[in-house]
């Protein structure tokens, strides 16, 4: 916030590291109060770290506790036990079962970035356990948001036993009443808020839901996913499903799906996101997706990526296949 100098005299502010107004003479105010000024001081002093960043932290309103894990969050420490999730045990279990009898699963997704990311996400992880899913993306403009009645009957028709469904389908009471109708299962994996009815299905893993207390509300739909995914691993694991010839996949290997997904669905970078988006772009860096690298590349982005590149360069150019009649470019590239 600034002021004209002539506005409040510039000797009745304190500076900030030394510097109290504008190149053009705008006095700056400090937006710490007393208490603020503090915790800041406490903060630099306790993780010896600069002023600047200190004050910056304060001002976010971080908890002097809470500082380590915003300034170097993990997954290992921020993640909870997936099962607190209302319905995760039997959305687990499902899609264990699915990938123990080689069944074919449809995956339906939401046509924005996390939609996309979180289908690529769930794709990655069946073909680890030998499946080889259905992807279906609606077009925005003739089928809308959401699952809709004709998709439904078309995965039906193509032989699908398992639907799961993701960053959609809290509130599409009638096509998934459909699903089960034609004999499916269905999972929804979604952070929508929910509606005054809930849709009748096999589990619903939101955590937006009425009755769930796990905190993990401000997660995107495809951190959820990965939850679910660390659910199906121990699941997998539980029942000797992996083996030499068919090893567990290391989830942390798809974390530039999360960091993509987050940024882009404009998630608070708080918590447990914050660390998918810190250790998604470490994977980023290395340019070892191909099709991550190919956005990188065809954005022109040379250096390091950052949050900012995922949402203002990537997560746009994922989004600009639906928008030519192709809803589904962004996963096919994602999955490259």
């Amino acid at each position: 916030m600034t002021l004209p100098a002539s506005a409040l005299p510039v000797e009745t502010i304190p500076a900030f590291l030394g510097v109290n107004q504008s190149a053009t003479g705008r006095v700056w105010r400090d937006r710490l109060d007393p208490r603020g000024a503090a915790r800041a001081l406490a903060i630099a002093q306790r993780y010896q770290v600069p002023e600047m960043l200190a004050r910056i932290i304060a001002g976010r309103g971080i908890d002097i506790d809470a500082v380590e894990d915003f300034l170097d969050p993990t997954i290992r420490k921020l993640l909870p036990d997936p099962l607190t999730v209302t319905e995760m045990e039997a959305a687990a279990k499902r899609i264990a079962d699915a990938a123990a009898r080689g069944e074919k699963v449809a995956i339906f997704g939401d046509y924005d970035v996390d939609g996309a990311t979180s289908a690529a996400l769930l794709t990655w992880h069946l073909r680890h356990c030998g499946l080889d899913p259905l992807i279906h993306i609606p077009d925005r403009i003739f089928e809308g948001y959401g699952p809709n009645v004709e998709a439904v009957r078309g995965l039906a028709n193509r032989g699908a036993t398992l639907l799961v469904t993701v960053d959609c389908g809290t509130t599409s009471i009638e096509p998934l009443a459909e699903a089960k109708r034609l004999g499916m299962d269905v999972v929804v994996i979604d952070h929508h808020q929910c509606g005054d009815e809930l849709p009748v299905v096999d589990a619903l893993v939101n955590p937006n839901r009425p009755d769930d207390l796990s905190g993990l509300g401000h997660l995107a739909a495809v951190g959820l996913v990965f939850v679910t995914l660390v659910a199906v691993n121990r699941e997998l694991r539980a029942r000797n499903f992996w083996s030499d010839v068919r090893p567990e996949p290391n989830l942390l290997d798809a974390l530039h799906h999360v960091a993509l997904g987050t940024v882009a669905d404009v998630a608070a970078l708080t918590g447990l996101n914050r660390a998918f988006v810190a250790k998604g772009l470490i994977a980023l860096r290395r340019r070892d997706h191909v099709g991550h690298t190919a956005l990188m590349d065809v954005a022109r982005l040379s250096g390091p990526p950052e949050a900012w590149h995922l949402g203002f360069m990537l997560g746009p150019r994922i989004n600009a296949g639906g928008r030519i009649g192709q809803a589904d470019l962004g996963v096919r590239l994602l999955l490259e």
